[in-house]
């Protein structure tokens, strides 16, 4: 047994399990088959069973080391051989290895006489030669109905099946044998599905004409599986289950941007674009640019040096490129240097299950960084609702474990304005949800690109409008008008009023300026004017001033000469006098 590790120091043991190498089988297994215990596989005729037989056996040998028999009862070795070259199989390669030993043996009803002592012990000593000549780990019996459909003693039956399930368990080997689908039972005899350890139902059904093939694990002792229907599918590969993948929601998310290819779109975003590994929803009405839009990111993934994966439904590759050139963007180079590949078919191709495993297979091969459909609403043509959102979720959970930013194009009905739901239901699965639609004026149609979400980033409320010029989309600037966001020969017009409003303004501000111009000169030259005046006063002043100070020394001067000539008169008479005396 082995030990699974848990948070008390106490290990648990777990149930061996042989891992098939059956794509998605193992992970709905949790791992594989119960090692060293029979497991029946059931379904009726053209689902697979020998199929899947076989490449367990293959896959054993090839990639695990563990050599295998297969004993079949109803195909000779070299149709077996021949049945399985296309799926890529060379059964002979491995016999002559000695990882594969096929052995047919013929049972015959007409010639068998049942006694009541019916028994296998001549099929347990084949069966036994057979797996210690090559040392097998693996066993495929294909199928039980070919030893037992021929005997009518249910008792018999009972006890020879249970010896042939207790054999194999003693022998030690991870076995598979096969079973036909019965009336309201898993198997014919409705005995082999109580003494399996594990059961796996396949199914092979019509709906609409649509072909779909669904895979079910019934029961598993001693361990945990998935429990819901699983598409799987036939391919040219073998055999690929498709599970809902990463159902904890455990992945990985990065902080990286990737740019939507329109700088102004970006602008929109807080973060300025979509973060990496992150799922984006581009919907609209016929006729508002999706694909343009699509194309655009897909041209910025591919000049970044990074891969993108390109699913068109609508259109051909050649069409494509050549639409999108009309409008700037060249996808030509990118194509020719391997950087973005065209996967391009009608939905009703194949079918939802073909689809994806044709996305999942070109994934592996490709690494891409980034995908694109378009669009998601054309699936619904090849399955109902339920079942594409069903197949997109698986899609999605896909491509965020491996890191893949994907943006889908979807239509929406104009006559009922889907702004808060899709058709196909994966706006809620979505990280980004991109709304472009019309915007009808008078007379005239416009489009307009909105943003209803992006987790984790701020974003732009506004409605923009946007045109598809020869250099691609241009987002325009929104105008308000009295009745709100104008767009067309409306935002013209509204333009056109802002600039003579502008014009008059610049204008009114112009004429001002000359009025406080010709008001300043007209001050100015008051103030020369007073200046002028004030000299002329302030000169006639100092003249006045000068002259009164000319006379007043003049007058001065002259009463001082008068008052010295008087007294040069005054002199001698005094003299005079003393001489008299």
């Amino acid at each position: 047994m082995q030990y699974k590790k848990t948070s008390s120091a106490a290990a648990v043991p777990t149930l061996p399990k042989a891992p098939t190498g059956i794509e998605g089988l193992d992970e709905i297994t949790e791992g594989g088959l119960p090692k060293g215990r029979p497991t029946l596989i059931c379904g009726s005729a053209g689902c697979g069973k020998t199929l899947m037989g076989i490449e367990f056996l293959v896959r054993g040998a090839l990639e695990f080391g563990e050599p295998g028999v297969l004993m079949a009862f109803e195909e000779t070795a070299e149709e077996l051989t021949a049945n399985v070259t296309s799926l890529g199989f060379d059964l002979p390669a491995l016999q002559e290895q000695k990882l594969l030993r096929v052995d047919h043996v013929h049972v015959d009803r007409s010639e068998i006489e049942e006694t009541g002592e019916y028994d296998l012990e001549g099929l347990f000593i084949r069966l036994g030669y057979a797996i210690d000549s090559i040392g097998a780990k693996r066993v495929v019996l294909d199928t039980i109905e070919s030893l037992f459909g021929g005997f009518p003693n249910e008792a018999v039956l009972r006890s020879e099946i249970r010896r042939l399930f207790r054999w194999l368990k003693d022998k030690g080997v991870t076995t598979i044998i096969t079973a036909e689908r019965g009336d309201g039972t898993l198997t014919r005899q409705g005995l082999e599905e109580y003494v399996s350890d594990c059961v796996i139902l396949l199914d092979n059904r019509v709906i609409d004409q649509i072909t779909t093939r669904r895979l079910r694990v019934v029961k598993y002792r001693g361990s945990t599986h998935g429990t819901n229907e699983y598409p799987y599918l036939i391919s040219e590969d073998g055999i690929s289950v498709l599970p809902v993948t990463s159902l904890k929601l455990e992945h990985e998310v990065s902080d990286e941007i990737v740019s939507s290819g329109v700088p102004a779109l970006d602008e929109m975003f807080g973060r300025r674009g979509f973060y990496q590994g992150s799922s984006i929803l581009l919907t609209g009405t016929a006729g508002t640019a999706k694909t343009t839009l699509a194309a655009a990111f897909a041209n910025q993934i591919a000049s970044q040096n990074k891969r993108c994966l390109y699913f068109a439904f609508e259109e051909s590759p050649q069409q494509l490129v050549r639409n999108m050139r009309s409008v700037g963007v060249d996808l030509t180079p990118w194509i020719e240097q391997g950087l973005l590949h065209i996967e391009a078919s009608r939905p009703t191709l194949n079918g939802l299950e073909r689809h994806l495993v044709v996305i999942h297979k070109l994934v592996k091969e490709l690494k891409p960084d980034a995908v694109v459909i378009d669009p998601i609403s054309n699936l619904i043509n090849v399955g109902n609702i339920n079942e594409v959102r069903s197949m997109l979720t698986r899609l999605i959970d896909f491509l965020k474990v491996n890191n893949i930013t994907a943006l889908f194009t979807a239509l929406i009905s104009g006559r009922t304005n889907q702004l808060d739901a899709t058709e196909e239901g994966v706006s809620s699965l979505v990280d980004t949800w991109i709304s472009v639609r019309d915007l009808e004026g008078v007379g005239e149609r416009n489009r307009g690109l909105s943003i209803l979400k992006s987790r984790g980033m701020s974003h732009s409320n506004q409605v923009r409008e946007f045109v598809v010029t020869d250099h691609g989309i241009q987002l325009l600037d929104v105008v308000i008008g009295p009745t709100g966001i104008v767009t067309g020969a409306s935002r013209l017009t509204q333009q056109l009023q802002e600039q003579a409003q502008e014009l008059a303004y610049r204008q009114e501000l112009e004429r001002k300026d000359r009025e406080l111009e010709r008001r300043r000169r007209v001050l100015e030259a008051t103030i020369a004017n007073l200046r002028t005046e004030f000299e002329s006063v302030e000169e006639e002043l100092r003249q006045i001033n000068s002259e009164e100070l000319t006379r007043h020394q003049t007058f001065t001067e002259g009463r001082t000469a008068a008052v010295s000539e008087m007294s040069g008169r005054r002199a001698p008479d005094h003299n005079t006098k003393s001489n008299n005396q």
